[in-house]
């Protein structure tokens, strides 16, 4: 499931919980003004997933983006209005789906607890649902207490959000900027190409404008949550230029074989997430809590 992890080009984070990273997030936020919230989550996700084995990959990559953009305060569900573009419509966001699905999980939680759980809690607790389908158990922990931003703008998509294209230096010097490190840019990755891999890629792009054909990130491994990614890249099938870019350094490739260990792998995505998604977060009194995901108050 990296291409199910499609947890973009790329990576993810390595910082200590803190004021940056964190805030006052914890364990049950809303144990006391919606007790249920979490179960009244899962329970929409599983409904969905079970229907669409595509939302895994789909939420994983959808908070991903969100957290490096503002941090993690569910600006990506925002909608551009008639005065400002969001980072809905940034050109690296315009594959992202899956927005009604989250839009629906909300509205299941604002039956039960009118404007008390955040569209950015909603998001990562999803997102952790939807991997953790398959598996009957909760894959990382997600602390809650999120609260949601008010400002969404296109051009900060496009700044922040790592290129497919990039090789390692810049991604390493993205990640930096976000408070991360080599090791989770690995792990939440998900050399050039085999020339005989190239060649069949070129075979199923109609033309260097189509963004509608599914082309598999890990091949053999599509619908399934694994480390197969990285045995793909061992073999020089990763799909993007950032995925080769792994294995350009000494230490990242070190890193990749690490994560061939299925247990080892399992062991540092779930502290790489659990660290993403307290990305510069809003807590306390700060930004609000939407109604709508899509819609400031």
């Amino acid at each position: 499931m990296r291409n199910q992890a499609l947890i973009l080009l790329c990576i993810v984070v390595f910082g200590v919980i803190g004021t940056c990273h964190g805030g006052s997030l914890r364990k049950k936020y809303y144990k006391k003004t919606c007790p249920n919230a979490e179960e009244i989550i899962k329970k929409a996700t599983e409904k969905h997933v079970g229907n669409d084995p595509t939302l895994p990959a789909r939420f994983l990559r959808m908070h991903f983006h969100d957290c490096f953009v503002r941090g993690c305060d569910g600006s990506v569900l925002l909608n551009s209005t008639t005065n400002n573009s969001a980072e809905k419509d940034a050109i690296p966001n315009l594959t992202l789906a899956g927005f009604d699905v989250i839009d629906d999980i909300k509205a299941e939680v604002e039956k039960k607890c009118p404007n008390v759980v955040s569209c950015a809690d909603v998001l990562a607790l999803a997102a952790r649902d939807a991997v953790s389908f398959k598996f009957q158990r909760p894959l990382w922990e997600v602390l809650t207490g999120r609260r949601d931003g008010r400002v969404s703008r296109v051009s900060e998509a496009m700044a922040n959000l790592p290129s497919p294209f990039s090789n390692f230096t810049t991604l390493v010097r993205n990640f930096a900027n976000q408070g991360l490190n080599v090791h989770d840019l690995v792990v939440l990755s998900d050399p050039s190409l085999n020339p005989t891999y190239a060649a069949f890629l070129k075979t199923q792009c109609r033309n260097l404008t189509d963004n509608t054909t599914f082309v598999p990130m890990d091949p053999g491994s599509v619908f399934t949550f694994d480390n197969n990614y990285y045995v793909t890249v061992k073999q020089n099938k990763g799909l993007l230029q950032s995925d080769a870019a792994l294995l350009t350094n000494k230490g990242s490739r070190n890193i990749v074989n690490e994560l061939l260990d299925p247990k080892k792998f399992f062991t540092e995505f779930a502290q790489s997430m659990k660290r993403m998604g307290a990305i510069n977060v809003l807590t306390g009194n700060e930004g609000e809590i939407r109604k709508k995901c899509f819609v400031v108050n």
